[in-house]
């Protein structure tokens, strides 16, 4: 594979956890997966936003620095890749969106400066799906405290990530996964294995898998 550091992002029930842990394996990579289940705040977040929002999201961003500055500088001979299914932004994403005005300043000065010390990703493949499909993976995986997340908060969260995206110079395979089947479905796996073994430029890059 010709990328160090591959990020996987996505929506809510994008399915980012499950091809970063399908291509950890295929490459014999070092993983690092977002540990949002040790965040205290979700639960109550999902109940009460205005709040939790801000432990919420102060919480994540120092549990995400501390992951990913721990074992991106790690010296691993025997796997060279790594492979992280959340981008460190998308701390300031949700927290634009979560935060009012004030806090979101707040916290966007800590952001500005954490965010210098993280190792940014040779590449970024965004996952992206409709609203109806990440209902559907939200309500299959069954965690209690997701299931009431309103389509517009999932649409709102879907135009921010693209919005940043096409904002931003970043190497990006932009992955319709509406019909992805990663597990079941060899070929829509091959499809995201052959684009990382080419050489792309700077700025976006559509893939489709029917």
């Amino acid at each position: 594979m010709k990328y160090n550091f591959v990020t996987i992002e996505g929506n809510i029930g994008a399915g980012k956890t499950t091809l970063a842990n399908i291509l950890s394996q295929h490459f014999n990579s070092r993983l690092v997966l977002e540990e949002f289940a040790d965040n205290p705040f979700l639960p109550k977040f999902y109940e009460k936003p205005e709040q939790y929002a801000f432990p919420l999201e102060l919480f994540f961003m120092a549990e995400r620095y501390k992951q990913l500055k721990d074992l991106l500088h790690i010296n691993d001979l025997f796997q060279e890749t790594t492979i992280s299914d959340y981008l460190f932004t998308k701390c300031l994403l949700f927290a634009k969106i979560n935060l009012p005005d004030e806090e979101f300043k707040l916290y966007q000065k800590l952001f500005e400066i954490i965010n210098p010390q993280i190792i940014q990703p040779d590449i970024l493949i965004y996952l992206h799906s409709p609203v109806s499909k990440l209902q559907e993976n939200i309500k299959r995986r069954n965690r209690a405290y997701e299931q009431s997340i309103p389509d517009d908060y999932l649409l709102t969260l879907q135009e921010t990530y693209t919005q940043y995206i096409k904002q931003h110079n970043i190497k990006t395979l932009f992955v319709d996964a509406s019909n992805a089947d990663f597990i079941g479905n060899k070929k829509h796996l091959d499809i995201i294995l052959d684009a990382l073994d080419k050489d792309y430029e700077q700025g976006q890059h559509y893939i489709t898998i029917e």
